[in-house]
């Protein structure tokens, strides 16, 4: 896998890159400052918890505007002291969405990632792409359709996940909330994977590792057979492998549970920890 993509992005705090489409005066100059960008009452904010995420319209040139969503992820805690040895969580978004894209796989359009150190510790960190319209996360289609659709909605999931997993994609939170789905005119469905950070690539996807890549997805308890006998055929999900998709589920489940019983993520950040 390739390093680096892009182009240099120097600041007067700010290191990272960018997409050369991007590399021009007018737009480096409006996202200098993401803080200020979220911060300003214009923004549209999506997403206001362990990280913000925004939408703002930014000058391209002087003729063209370009929709981007900024992503600034909070650094504190644990995370503070792993950025000393480890890159930030904007430049693994950066080489995330960029491998997608060069792997044929859709992910909303990396625009730069930006990152600021006081001394060795990551301080600030932004990721930026452009904007999706007409989308939503399939928790949402989960819930809200009658059966025959939501079979269709689950035939063509599978077809894209296997083409993931073909690619040697393993997102390490394929949950409902990272999966972006656009209905097309016809009725077939368009998927965008996003939380690019948490992705990584394997040479090799074997049956049980791509079982438990999908036990976060909230696919209806009444329809995960089904679901999973359209991923890997109704020869293959039986005995053991049901069990072991089953097994996983619940213990994953349980986990949830316990977290939020005992209100870990709170107390993380009441501490910051996280």
């Amino acid at each position: 896998m390739k390093e680096k993509f892009g182009q240099p992005l120097v600041l007067p705090r700010f290191r990272g890159r960018i997409e050369p489409r991007f590399n021009k005066p007018d737009f480096i100059r409006a996202v200098a400052d993401c803080q200020a960008l979220l911060d300003d009452p214009k923004a549209e904010i999506l997403l206001d918890s362990r990280n913000r995420v925004g939408a703002v319209a930014l000058p391209l040139d002087r003729e063209n505007t370009v929709d981007v969503v900024i992503k600034e992820f909070r650094t504190r805690g644990v995370n503070r002291l792993k950025s000393l040895f480890l890159s930030g969580k904007a430049s693994r978004a950066w080489r995330g969405s960029m491998t997608l894209v060069e792997r044929g796989i859709e992910t909303p359009p990396p625009v730069a990632f930006l990152e600021s150190r006081k001394g060795l510790v990551l301080d600030q960190s932004f990721f930026l792409t452009e904007r999706v319209r007409g989308v939503r996360e399939i928790r949402y289609l989960f819930r809200e359709l009658e059966p025959s659709k939501l079979d269709r909605l689950l035939v063509s999931l599978t077809q894209y996940l296997s083409h993931c997993h073909d690619r040697g994609v393993l997102h390490r939170d394929l949950s409902d909330g990272n999966i972006l789905v656009q209905e097309d005119k016809s009725g077939g469905y368009r998927y965008y994977l996003i939380d690019t950070n948490r992705i990584r690539f394997k040479r090799r996807m074997d049956l049980l590792r791509r079982i438990r890549n999908l036990i976060r997805l909230g696919v209806p308890r009444e329809k995960q057979r089904f679901f999973l006998e359209q991923y890997f055929g109704k020869n293959k999900i039986k005995g053991f492998f049901w069990f072991w998709y089953r097994m996983n589920k619940g213990a994953y489940a349980n986990y949830i549970g316990l977290k939020k019983k005992l209100r870990l993520r709170q107390l993380a950040r009441k501490f910051k920890i996280q």
